[in-house]
């Protein structure tokens, strides 16, 4: 696989992950309320001359935003009426007073950096001079106007804050005020569908309704007989064909073409499932988008047409769009024509019997959010919104018994269709639904109409919504295992690139994935949200103020700053295991340095990159030195309590590394404990025994304790070997033979040279005593053995026995034991002798 396709396999997914998040908000909003600011330049050709201005035009002072913002009528109090159109007032004065907010926020951090740099020149200028003392005037003259500027940019910045602290107070009116209206909206009751008044209010209404409908009507009419003139007749219809085309044949095209691509572009495995489903959805959403804006673009530039005709042309792009992203998350989910591509586990059959699903809940979901789209173009009446909250209550409530019902069809056939039992939850998810449903139509019966449709409404946005968030939660775990885990092909570069553990690699797959769950999480409720009037704007709008912190205590918690500070930290450790990997491997094993020497050398520069690398993840989290201070000293009231061994055994552990009385690769006797030292961690030291096993023994046993360094001064070891012969033995005869034997050893050092030593006569007998020395004391047992047997070897062949330990046995006198009587001779009574019979 070339470097293209790679990159692409990283890049796409991310991209159309995002680009599906973006679709279903704005699917959302879009169906919820009629766009108020969709007639906003269309059809005005000055409108790219505007854009231009405005892009030109310096931003507004401090003095403007405040008056902007005095032209903003404050909010006022909601009442249990419902007022036609105040929920869009309400809509454009929080996007005007955000707006405000926006450009505060920008002017306080545009003039931040000038108040600094006015401060540094300032600085540099230093104080003024005492009284008496005289000074350059060009220096006086400057201060005075570096201080004028200084005070007049902070009187700025101040004023841009206090504005900014308003501008929130007065949104937070307003989403109040919304809030309000809307929980008056849903508790206000009509008249019920059950009773005459309703149907009474429907006919006086009915009227003035129709008019408006056909006078809409009209003016689309109207409008498509001036687009289909003869001299706009062919590119109108021309867009139509097109637009059908790319709709129907393009989705269809461009289906297959991704399933061709994810087949080679993507290795095996199930990121290309998950991915593929988000590709499809992707494709119908914006094919089907382009191809129903391209002919409402077209409709535009070749007819006049009305606000109230635009709109209807926009509604009807944007009700396409819903509809397709509907049909593309159903079909990706399905996959009739792809089953081992399928994500959900569902038998082959069971997909079929689901596969005209979509079809249907996007046409129910479009016809039952239609009337309220209308409503909003013709401002209906009230009986006409009461009658369309009931059509919508009943018609989606009746899509959700379709679909249940439909779904506990086929679990009839699930032992036989090999599915698997069904969870308890999803039992209780089934009822609850039902018993929803019913509730909704006890609500309409008893006329809380718009109660009851926006419950029937909610609950199909919340199935669709669940639907696309579990290919997007499947998506994000598929996608960290293919990239992180340590069973991919990723994971195994970074294995070898990094040094990292397998189950490092896995645990921070998972952590990732965790991660992305939960920010998918944060963006579902977005996306449940949309539909209850507030688009993805506002709620970002809304959730970017926890962006400016949450405070515990006397500590602001910023989740900007906890995302650097993560981001530091992954970084820095990242870097510093890169740095120690290249001062192990590349630049110590190329000094003078001992192997010993070089671990000490790492280990160390890791604690210490370690400390500065938490230093600025913390720095980067708003922690100053001093708060640090504290907090050393409320710890070192634990430490003095609870942690003196660990702190004992960690300052330890750097007396070690830095002073090296023991260093990896000694030869070390601690009490009864002989091994190599094979590591020195921050508490404790791993020493290696004879039988290859590990003695963990805390660093502090090394300081406060005696140990032996067998290898401190000098690595070379000694073989001691004590030879015992009778006194008629040839001594000089036996000395050549030892020395030979030691020299002709290649374990033996050649300097210091063999040296044999006769000691003296013990009980009878010379003592030869043979020393020679070795590379290493660990090869000493071996040397000694293999010198033992030469040795025994030549003195057998020179007829030079050695000693035979005399051995004296002293035995002690048997002791005298009584006669025993003779046995009686047998008789003819008694056959055996010594018997008698009786």
């Amino acid at each position: 696989m070339n470097r293209t396709s790679r990159l692409a396999g990283l890049c796409l997914p991310a991209l159309l992950a995002a680009l599906t998040v973006w679709a279903l908000l704005m699917c959302g909003s879009a169906l919820a309320q009629p766009d108020a600011s969709m007639n906003a330049g269309n059809g005005n050709p000055n409108n790219s001359a505007n854009t231009v201005a405005a892009a030109a035009a310096p931003p507004p002072t401090i003095a403007e935003l405040r008056a902007q913002f005095a032209r903003i009528a404050p909010t006022g109090k909601a009442n249990a009426s419902v007022v036609p159109g105040a929920e869009d007032d309400a809509r454009k004065q929080l996007a005007q007073i955000n707006e405000i907010g926006v450009q505060a926020d920008k002017f306080v951090a545009a003039r931040a950096s000038e108040l600094a740099d006015l401060n540094a020149r300032l600085g540099e200028l230093g104080n003024p001079p005492a009284a008496g003392a005289t000074e350059d005037p060009n220096i006086t003259r400057q201060r005075a106007q570096l201080t004028k500027e200084r005070n007049a940019l902070d009187a700025d910045i101040r004023l841009a804050k206090l504005l900014a602290i308003d501008v929130r107070q007065r949104g937070t009116d307003v989403v109040s005020q919304r809030r309000q209206q809307f929980e008056a909206e849903l508790t206000s009751r009509a008249a019920s569908p059950l009773s005459g008044e309703f149907w009474d209010d429907l006919r006086e209404a009915w009227p003035d309704d129709f008019a408006r409908l056909q006078a809409i009507g009209a003016a689309l009419g109207d409008g498509f007989d001036q687009a289909l003139q003869p001299e706009s007749r062919t590119p109108v219809i021309a867009s139509f064909i097109g637009a059908l085309l790319l709709a129907w044949l393009g989705v269809w095209a461009a289906e297959r073409g991704l399933a061709r691509l994810a087949t080679r572009v993507l290795p095996a495995g199930r990121l290309r499932r998950s991915l593929l489903v988000i590709a499809i959805v992707a494709t119908h959403v914006l094919l089907v988008a382009v191809a129903a804006h391209g002919v409402v673009e077209v409709l535009k530039a070749h007819a006049m047409w009305d606000a109230q005709a635009r709109k209807a042309l926009q509604s009807a792009a944007q009700t396409l769009t819903f509809m397709a992203f509907i049909i593309g998350l159903g079909r990706g989910l399905l996959a009739t024509g792809r089953p081992s591509w399928r994500l959900p586990a569902i038998p082959d059959l069971t997909a079929q019997r689901l596969s005209a699903l979509p079809w249907l809940v996007a046409l129910v979901a479009a016809l039952a959010w239609t009337p309220a789209e209308i409503n909003a173009l013709i401002d209906a009446s009230f009986a006409a919104v009461v009658t369309t909250h009931v059509a919508t209550a009943l018609l989606l409530t009746a899509l959700v018994g379709t679909v249940v019902y439909r779904l506990k069809a086929l679990r009839a056939d699930a032992p036989e269709a090999g599915l698997p039992e069904r969870p308890m939850w999803v039992g209780v998810l089934v009822a609850l639904i039902v018993v929803l449903v019913i509730a909704i139509w006890v609500l309409v019966a008893f006329g809380y109409v718009a109660l009851a449709s926006f419950l029937a409404s909610q609950l199909t946005w919340s199935g669709i919504v669940a639907a696309a968030f579990y290919v997007l939660f499947k998506f994000a775990d598929d996608l960290f295992m293919a990239v992180v885990s340590s069973r991919s092909a990723s994971g195994q570069r970074l294995q070898k690139s990094f040094g990292l553990a397998p189950q490092t690699l896995d645990q921070a797959a998972t952590v990732l994935s965790g991660l992305s769950r939960v920010a998918l999480f944060f963006y579902m409720l977005v996306a449940l949200a949309a539909p209850l009037g507030t688009g993805p704007g506002e709620v970002f709008q809304r959730g970017g103020k926890l962006g400016t912190g949450v405070k515990v205590g006397e500590f602001q918690l910023v989740p900007g700053a906890i995302l650097s500070a993560v981001a530091v930290a992954v970084i820095g450790f990242i870097v510093l295991r890169v740095f120690k990997r290249w001062l192990s491997r590349s630049y110590l094993p190329s000094t003078q340095f001992e192997p010993g020497m070089q671990s000490s050398i790492t280990t160390l520069l890791g604690y210490v990159g370690g400390i500065l690398v938490v230093a600025f993840s913390l720095s980067a989290l708003g922690i100053g030195i001093e708060r640090i201070a504290w907090v050393a000293s409320a710890l070192s009231v634990g430490i003095g309590f609870g942690l003196q061994a660990i702190v004992q055994n960690f300052i330890s552990g750097l007396i070690l590394l830095a002073e090296q009385p023991v260093k990896v690769g000694d030869w070390v006797v601690l009490g009864t404990t002989e091994g190599d030292v094979r590591r020195i961690n921050v508490r404790a030291t791993e020493i290696q025994l004879g039988d290859r096993s590990t003695l963990i023994v805390p660093n502090s046993e090394f300081i406060t304790k005696t140990v032996r360094n067998m290898t401190l001064a000098n690595a070379e070891g000694r073989v001691l070997i004590r030879l015992p012969m009778p006194l008629t033995t040839n001594a000089q005869r036996v000395r050549e033979l030892i020395l030979e034997a030691c020299r002709a050893h290649e374990g033996v050092l050649e300097t210091p040279a063999p040296s044999l030593t006769l000691e003296g006569i013990e009980n009878g007998l010379l003592i030869f005593q043979a020393i020679a020395y070795v590379p290493s004391p660990r090869l000493a047992g071996g040397v000694r053995s293999d010198l033992l047997f030469t040795i025994l070897d030549a003195l057998k062949q020179a007829d030079l026995p050695l000693a035979t330990p005399t051995t004296l046995v002293m035995a002690a006198p048997a002791p005298v034991l009584p006669a025993e009587p003779s046995p009686a001779p047998a008789t003819p009574a008694s056959p055996l002798p010594g018997t008698t019979s009786t």
